[in-house]
């Protein structure tokens, strides 16, 4: 095998797929990136089993076709440190993988081709496309409620939910909910619910712009592929039932506050430097036309500040982790923010003032 590359062609899909490889590995050839060169391009496949990227480019010249595999962040970190604009000759010799570039040589451990594993690729039961803003928007919008390492796997990850003309995006990780939904040109008959798990949600989401080019999506039985433009992304789908997320939505909210999402989210922030450090716990004194926001911890350090809000009704007072409420404001792209409370022991919605795409479920705390 032997080619040349520009380092800017090389880098940008290396980069991309070496994000997916593990670092510390059961198998040690899974912490290297699979090169196959044929024809005029080189593809470069990373994979942890559980996610796959292959990502493609246009070498300059290609003497000879092959496979090989080589340590994935060596190599990103060779050619992040070569100079920009620099071409590089990449060729085998001797059962290595060797790398000129200028004066400088580099000669890489090269693991066998035969081992790399793939993720087996059923056939996709139904295929169909939408563009790529509108899957960037609902994962960015749903992403940050997705749980981390809960002992119930179905959470550490997302629902999307395909439907007749709309596409539903939903994470929660028990103590938060976050659902947006956007209306688009697909038909999938019967409706599908897939739960693709955190890391190919986050890998996903790098690969998509807010352009209205097309990304195609293929579902199979237990996987996920997207390819999109030079890139096909593949990931398996966790194997679990979600939760009834529409039971969580709180119903009959009879107070409704309408604030400066960004103001409020300042405020919150502000305040939130004098709370327990351990569980973050504010307090919201809500009153005609004005938020009080409270803050206190264990040293007897104390914050409060007032925030004018549209509000007409009777006063509460209800206790919220300020994490959640300010991951909420921070994804909102409204000026403005309307929470719905009904009283200090039920959930708070968060929206857009009369609703809109995206809908979020914070549960209380009690202070």
């Amino acid at each position: 095998m032997k080619f040349s590359i520009s380092r800017e062609a090389f880098l940008r899909p290396l980069t991309l797929v070496a994000g997916v490889v593990e670092r510390r590995q059961t198998l040690p050839v899974l912490s290297n990136v699979l090169i196959h060169v044929q024809g005029t391009q080189v593809a470069l496949t990373g994979t942890d089993l559980e996610v796959e990227l292959i990502g493609r480019a246009e070498p300059s010249s290609v003497d000879e076709s092959g496979s090989i595999t080589v340590p994935a962040r060596k190599l990103m970190d060779i050619c992040k440190s070569l100079p920009e604009q620099s071409d590089i000759t990449f060729s085998v010799e001797d059962g290595r993988a060797v790398l000129r570039c200028g004066r400088s040589r580099f000669t890489l451990s090269t693991l066998p081709v035969a081992e790399f594993p793939s993720i087996e690729s059923d056939q996709g039961n139904q295929e169909f496309s939408l563009p790529r803003g509108t899957l960037k928007y609902l994962i960015d919008a749903t992403a940050f409620a997705m749980a981390q390492q809960d002992v119930r796997y179905y959470l550490n990850g997302m629902l999307l939910e395909l439907g007749q003309n709309i596409i539903r995006s939903v994470a929660t990780d028990g103590h938060r909910l976050a659902v947006c939904a956007r209306s688009t040109d697909i038909s999938v008959e019967p409706s599908q619910k897939l739960i693709v798990p955190r890391k190919g949600i986050l890998e996903l989401s790098r690969l998509l712009d807010g352009s209205d080019e097309p990304v195609q999506l293929t579902l199979g039985a237990n996987h996920l592929r997207a390819h999109t433009g030079d890139y096909t992304f593949t990931s398996k789908l966790v194997d679990g039932k979600f939760p009834d997320y529409d039971r969580v939505i709180p119903k009959g909210g009879d107070k409704a506050i309408i604030a400066e999402r960004a103001e409020l989210r300042q405020v919150l922030s502000r305040t939130s430097i004098l709370s327990n450090e351990k569980y973050r716990g504010i307090r919201l004194h809500l009153e005609n036309g004005n938020l009080r926001v409270m803050a206190n911890n264990p040293e007897q350090e104390e914050a409060e500040e007032n925030i004018a809000i549209e509000y007409d009704g009777n006063t509460m007072e209800i206790g919220f982790n300020v994490g959640y409420l300010i991951d909420v404001l921070s994804v909102l792209d409204e000026d403005r923010v309307q929470i719905t409370l009904s009283d200090p022991n039920s959930s708070a919605i968060l929206e857009e003032p009369g609703g809109g795409d995206a809908l979020y479920v914070v549960m209380p705390m009690r202070l």
